[in-house]
């Protein structure tokens, strides 16, 4: 019986790893999502077309960093502020916020599995740590432009986004359309930027108008 018991250890040993070992491959090339992969396998349709992050209209980058983790270009992976306010809110029996950064997104869409769990959380925030450490800030949130889900039918990433929303890539979207896909990201299935409730279009304004602050995008402007 040891056998076997030492032989899976190890496999759960290799699987905790694995992502470590990844991150740095993944400072070049074009990196699927978990979501992604289980798409591809059970036959679903997947639509990605990747999209370096220079060559997307300015406005998406910071809209997204606007909408999604402001602190992006200040902290290491987590935010612990955030996250504290986050673990208040549980304690007092309050409808809990979301307190992920990007960076911890990109390592739960590229390794992990959606939905809340302790267990995801606690591989999730040192793996944060490490994406941080080990790739650029402008890679980080390339990363996540181009795995996300921005559509309710397996499109990921901002260019199928902007093309399933508005007929048109990325590239040639207006400020208020980035805003519009920054806006449905905690929901692409029940939100939406092609046909956007009142609540969406207000979200994009407010988000319109953070995106304008010029300090947000600074640490992924520079080369």
């Amino acid at each position: 019986m040891k056998h076997p018991i030492r032989v899976i250890l190890l496999l759960v040993a290799a699987l905790l790893v694995l992502p470590y070992v990844l991150v740095p491959v993944y400072s070049v090339g074009h990196p699927v999502s978990v979501l992604m992969a289980g798409r591809f396998l059970t036959g679903s349709p997947v639509s990605r077309t990747w999209v370096d992050i220079g060559a997307m209209a300015p406005a998406m980058p910071r809209s997204v960093a606007a909408a999604e983790d402001a602190r992006f270009c200040s902290h290491h992976g987590v935010d612990w502020d955030s996250l504290s306010d986050v673990l208040e809110d549980a304690e007092d029996g309050e409808v809990t916020r979301g307190g992920s950064t990007i960076t911890q997104q990109v390592a739960k869409n590229l390794f992990l599995w959606p939905g809340r769990s302790y267990i995801r959380k606690g591989l999730e925030l040192p793996l944060a740590l490490w994406i941080d450490l080990v790739l650029s800030k402008r890679r980080i949130l390339e990363i996540y432009l181009n795995v996300a889900e921005f559509g309710p039918g397996g499109q990921f990433g901002a260019e199928a986004g902007a093309r399933y929303a508005f007929g048109r890539g990325v590239a040639a979207i207006s400020p208020h359309q980035a805003a519009l896909l920054a806006a449905i990201l905690p929901n692409p299935v029940t939100r939406s930027a092609r046909a956007p409730s009142p609540h969406i279009r207000r979200l994009a304004g407010t988000y319109t108008a953070r995106a304008r602050a010029a300090a947000i995008s600074a640490c992924w402007t520079r080369n």
